[in-house]
């Protein structure tokens, strides 16, 4: 057992304990406590894994999938403290049914907070509303924050470095605050523990028919689409949209769930096409490694105005213009491709008359003038059109609103 995260337990268990054991006030002895003595001054990592490889006398272990690995360094009854390392991960806008307090020991992260406004419910484990964003911004080494269970703490995490370590100090569970809802944005709330088997079932012989290229798979979606509830029908509509795309009859299945279910339906199209975006963005972290890249890769993920952007790369990188600091990524995560100049996730294929170097300064150059204005780039007006609703549709879409 790690004697700091044993010493860090009993101290919130002594304050705690006289607050009556007061959910309201846990997180804040939580907070307290680790800004007190934070880990990130009082624990070496290094000595930390080393000792919890080789030595036996460990608190329980949870079966938790949470964390690239999750280890518990102090259990209790009431409340527990784990240690969670990230390599990757993303993890989706959430809300707990716990509470307590969360530590930045090691790397950054970007951390943004929401609001769930004019909820309606549909069913006990699925909402509309509208996500807002509340508030962004960089949490680095030594951060502490409090976490408060259900709609008072909605807010998600981009790890930028790897790994990035994160201590939380948290209640087993409170009482009232189930379920865990993760968000869609901007429109969709789910309980991601809850599972229909017939829904899955659904989706898998879904799958089967798309590897057989089944002549009668839009037939049969758009009969499923017609009949099914709002719940069951969006998450076909979320699994088959990417085939009834290639297809080019995903306007007309969207449309009949539009008409089905009204003014209910009206946020869903967005919520699909800003679900592709978010994935996109999340795909290309895996191929990004650069510090700088994955910082940009989420600003891209979370950032919902070019006006934030700029104000976190500024904070972050002050020395340079934060939209030539944008616009440097843009060129170093940029590569030719056999069709043309690949920006990200943004495909610009190689016009017939023109170079590759010459086709990427044009771009650099259109993507300037998009970003900051000033002097129209030297192409014509279909074709900044053009250039820009292939900007629109990728996840460098902000670059160019």
């Amino acid at each position: 057992m790690d004697k700091f995260f044993q010493e860090l337990g009993a101290t919130v268990l002594e304050r705690w304990k006289k607050e009556n054991f007061s959910l309201e006030k846990f997180p804040s002895i939580a907070t307290a406590a680790l800004e007190a003595k934070p880990p990130a001054k009082h624990v070496d990592l290094t000595t930390l894994v080393r000792e919890f490889l080789l030595i036996d006398d460990q608190p329980f272990q949870t079966h938790s999938g949470f964390g690239q690995p999750e280890l518990v360094a102090y259990n209790h009854e009431r409340f527990y403290i784990q240690i969670l390392f990230w390599l990757d991960g993303t993890t989706d806008i959430h809300q707990h049914e716990f509470s307590g307090a969360f530590h930045v020991m090691a790397g950054s992260s970007i951390h943004a907070d929401f609001a769930f406004e004019k909820e309606q419910a549909v069913t006990a484990h699925f909402r509309v509303g509208n996500i807002v964003m509340k508030n962004i911004e960089l949490l680095e080494t030594g951060r502490t924050l409090p976490i408060v269970s259900g709609r008072g703490c909605i807010h998600s995490l981009f790890h930028l470095d790897t790994p990035s370590v994160t201590v939380v100090v948290r209640t087993q569970n409170d009482p009232g605050t189930s379920p865990q809802f993760n968000f869609l944005p901007p429109h969709i709330a789910f309980d991601p523990v809850f599972s229909d088997p017939l829904t899955m079932r659904r989706k898998q012989l879904l799958e089967v028919l798309e590897l057989n290229e089944a002549e009668d798979y839009f037939e049969v979606t758009s009969k499923m689409i017609a009949e099914l509830d709002f719940e069951r029908g969006f998450f076909i509509l979320q699994h088959a949209r990417g085939y009834l795309t290639n297809l080019g009859a995903w306007a007309s299945v969207l449309e009949i769930f539009e008409k089905k279910h009204g003014k209910l339906a009206k946020g869903v199209a967005g919520t699909l096409e800003e679900g592709v975006r978010r994935d996109a963005i999340k795909d290309l972290r895996g191929a990004v490694v650069e510090p700088e890249h994955r910082f940009f890769l989420a600003l891209l993920l979370n950032v919902g105005t070019k006006k934030d952007l700029f104000a976190l790369v500024k904070k972050r990188f002050p020395k340079a213009a934060p939209s030539e600091t944008i616009l440097r990524w843009v060129q170093e995560l940029s590569q030719e491709t056999e069709f043309g100049t690949a920006m990200l996730d943004a495909h610009f294929p190689w016009p017939p008359t023109m170079g590759s170097e010459e086709h990427g300064q044009i771009l650099m150059t259109v993507l300037r003038y998009f970003l900051t204005g000033g002097k129209k780039p030297p192409v014509s007006i279909r074709e900044l059109k053009e250039l820009e609703g292939i900007f629109s549709a990728s996840s460098l879409g902000l670059l160019v609103e």
